[in-house]
């Protein structure tokens, strides 16, 4: 079995990067990928594990890129986690990460709803690699009593259309698919159901994206024949995985239950190089 997303400790999943891998062998699957928002931080933990387990680990990374000041999540694989440029461009991203969640705060505490998030971000710099964002500001929500869930937080208030919401500042979606080219990488667009912003799909596949994540957990059945036929029309390869970020929360996603194909993978990875 394989899932290509799966989100650790090191940006805003809940199991470390070994135990996620010991969980993925225990639920079955043998080929996988953690993808963690804007940085390569446990990729090396997770080798070992993976080792252990007899588990194939793919190098992979979930860039949060811009357009029109809406998040466009590209999800880059068979990166070179020693490549400068692709190091130095995440690092960029995390210090935007961390500009954009004090302004939040700030927002969020003008409109009575305080949380911690310096907390937040020093446990972050203790661990350099590490990425901070919305989910973890989601959490501080809940734990300090302000919204009811996950989803609510989102809803009302650092969501797009939130109270408290502030807009990413980063680089085009054809500016990252080209960063994790020149880092031995293929590009994938995450979740396009959710992102909704169809009509740059084939501007982004001129640019080099490789693949759409067809199969994804917040994907019906519906969602996925229109972005598998769309993905055939523009000469694009299918990817998928669960977007596992823990057993609680939103998108709570079981192991296993949301996989791709060993065809589909084939196709996939064929368009390495």
């Amino acid at each position: 079995m394989i899932d290509l997303h799966l989100h650790t400790t090191a940006s805003d999943g809940t199991l470390t990067p070994s135990t996620l891998v010991a969980r993925a062998a225990g639920a079955g699957l043998r080929i996988i990928a953690i993808t963690d928002h804007d940085t390569l931080d446990g990729l090396e933990e997770a080798r070992g594990t993976a080792t252990t387990h007899g588990i194939r680990l793919i190098d992979g990374v979930e860039i949060t890129a811009v357009e029109d000041q809406r998040d466009v999540h590209l999800l880059g694989y068979f990166v070179d986690p020693a490549n400068g440029g692709l190091r130095d461009f995440l690092s960029t991203q995390r210090a935007d990460r961390v500009r954009r969640v004090r302004e939040m705060a700030s927002r969020l505490a003008a409109l009575g709803f305080p949380v911690d998030v310096e907390s937040l971000i020093a446990g972050a710099a203790l661990k350099p690699g590490r990425s901070v964002g919305r989910p973890q500001i989601a959490a501080a929500l809940v734990a300090a009593g302000h919204a009811r869930d996950w989803q609510d937080a989102f809803d009302r208030l650092i969501g797009t259309d939130g109270a408290a919401y502030v807009a990413r500042r980063g680089a085009r979606p054809e500016d990252a698919i080209g960063i994790v080219r020149r880092a031995g990488g293929l590009v994938s667009m995450a979740h396009p159901a959710v992102t909704k912003l169809d009509h740059i799909i084939p501007r982004l596949a001129s640019a080099g994206m490789a693949a759409l994540e067809v199969r994804h957990s917040d994907h019906d059945a519906a969602a996925e024949q229109h972005y598998r036929a769309l993905a055939a029309q523009h000469g694009l390869a299918v990817s998928g995985g669960s977007d596992y970020h823990g057993d609680g929360g939103h998108r709570a996603a079981m192991l296993g239950a949301v996989i791709l194909s060993a065809e589909d993978f084939s196709v996939f990875e064929s368009r390495r190089g």
